[in-house]
């Protein structure tokens, strides 16, 4: 291990880190004596934890990491290869190795490699096939066989990809072109105040967040009880982060725009939360004094039958039941305490993501969510300072068109374009390169603008009329003189 590495290159326990075997990605949560299922193989952590980020590790027996030795990293020579592929025929006679041939070989603990190569020997068909064709049969069975995993460091680019390809419907079917298209189009970076609204499990929320570096604020808008951050908490950023992050409902926003926002409605939808919550502690409280009334009655019919032993058993049980009691009173009275506070704490929270919307000087909108845009942009550009930018993504075009010709009747906005990003992958290698056969059908469309005052337009506008009715009387006055 190297030594003079930085703490943040290094596996840490606690960390997020993300597994990754030829194009599949897994985000995990690095914990010692935990099970990790990963591409049909199961292994635990406690080994990576130490080793700098990148580093490859081979899953022994056990379930146990060890770190790849480059030496093994080389290929398998081929010495022979045929002309063409036209006499090779797929009947799975091929094979001289049998699959319990192949599970033995694994028993002994015979790694990866071997197995590879025992499969290349004992194929009749190998040495007939073209070299393309030989290394593309290696590099499936090393897929296969060999149980390779590097473990890389979250980012914005891994994320979005991990996401694509595993789970697209939770971020809106987002491209990860796409959204580093929103990233540039918006002007992300550090020190700025930004808006945000998006239903993409929070993977637009941590792109912004990592280009910020945690200088500047970020005011996510959230739909419903409170905001999705699932994919936020895969970047592993740190606490000092989260200090620069407010959040505001989307149901306040009307009010904080017509002007009758204000706290004491918080307060008071807070403190009507109180009552229920002693309403249904006593209602608890009830249940234990009925419970403490039948104990009672059943020890008093115990001491009418004069058993001494059962009577001093009901009296310990009384005095447990007494000691729980307490115990369970004090543990909702803290209960009802730290709701208590973390109202207050979300109130006050609250408070300052208004008095900061309410400044009306974002230095941009980002939205990204699955709610038509329209009165989302037009609510929400009313924050925004002028001569700042704005990007609204939606996976389909036609709420887009609306919004466009909406926001063009409107005015306010200038520099509108309606995009779409179109991605093709190459294979790169030699004497092949060439498109993937498998490509993307459509990453989404963006809508992107820049705010302008409204006030500044209509007076321009004036002006200019002003100008069309004075302009016919100079040209009169001067044909007047020529004639002259």
């Amino acid at each position: 291990m190297d030594e003079s590495a930085e703490p943040g290159l290094r596996i840490r326990e606690g960390d997020c880190a993300v597994l990754k075997r030829d194009e599949v990605f897994k985000a995990v949560p690095v914990l010692r004596r935990r099970k990790v299922i990963f591409e049909k193989q199961w292994f635990y952590l406690d080994n990576a934890i130490g080793h700098i980020y990148g580093t490859t590790f081979e899953v022994s027996s056990g379930g146990s990491l060890q770190p790849k030795k480059k030496m093994e990293e080389s290929t398998t020579e081929t010495k022979e290869a045929g002309t063409d592929n036209r006499n090779i025929v797929d009947d799975g006679r091929s094979q001289k190795l049998t699959h319990d041939d192949i599970k033995a070989l694994k028993d002994k603990g015979i790694k990866g490699q071997e197995i590879v190569q025992q499969l290349i020997e004992n194929s009749t068909t190998f040495r007939d096939k073209t070299e393309f064709a030989q290394d593309k049969y290696i590099k499936k069975k090393k897929k296969k066989y060999e149980a390779v995993i590097t473990i890389v460091k979250p980012s914005t680019r891994i994320l979005s990809t991990m996401y694509y390809a595993r789970e697209p419907g939770k971020i809106n079917h987002l491209r990860y072109d796409t959204l580093a298209q929103m990233l540039t189009l918006g002007n992300i970076r550090a020190g700025n105040k930004m808006i945000v609204m998006e239903t993409c499990a929070g993977l637009v929320l941590g792109a912004i967040m990592e280009r910020m570096g945690g200088y500047g604020s970020i005011i996510q808008m959230y739909p419903g009880g409170g905001p999705v951050r699932a994919a936020t908490s895969c970047f592993g950023f740190p606490e000092s982060f989260f200090k620069t992050l407010y959040e505001f409902p989307l149901s306040k926003v009307d009010s904080l725009v017509s002007g009758t926002f204000s706290s004491e409605t918080l307060t008071s939808e807070t403190e009507c939360n109180v009552p229920v919550e002693e309403e249904s502690n006593g209602s608890v409280k009830e249940k234990t004094t009925l419970i403490q009334e039948t104990e009672e009655e059943s020890s008093s019919e115990a001491v009418m039958e004069g058993i001494e032993t059962e009577d001093q058993e009901t009296m310990d049980l009384a005095a447990e039941d007494a000691e729980y009691k307490e115990n369970k009173e004090r543990g909702s009275k803290e209960n009802i305490r730290e709701k208590q506070r973390k109202q207050q704490e979300r109130r006050r929270k609250l408070v300052e993501t208004a008095a900061l919307l309410e400044e009306r000087n974002a230095d941009g909108l980002i939205v990204a969510s699955r709610f038509h845009p329209t009165p989302l942009l037009l609510s929400l550009l009313e924050f925004v300072a002028p001569s700042r930018p704005f990007v609204v993504y939606c996976q389909y075009k036609e709420p887009l068109l609306e919004c466009y010709t909406k926001l063009r009747e409107r005015g306010g906005v200038i520099n509108l374009k309606l995009s779409e990003t179109w991605l093709r992958n190459y294979q790169v290698l030699p004497d092949r390169s060439h498109p993937k056969l498998m490509m993307s059908g459509g990453g989404g469309y963006l809508l992107s603008g820049i705010s302008v005052t409204m006030e500044k337009i209509q007076s321009d506008a004036s002006s200019l009329e002003a100008q069309k009715i004075e302009e016919p009387t100079s040209k009169k006055r001067k044909l007047q003189e020529l004639h002259c």
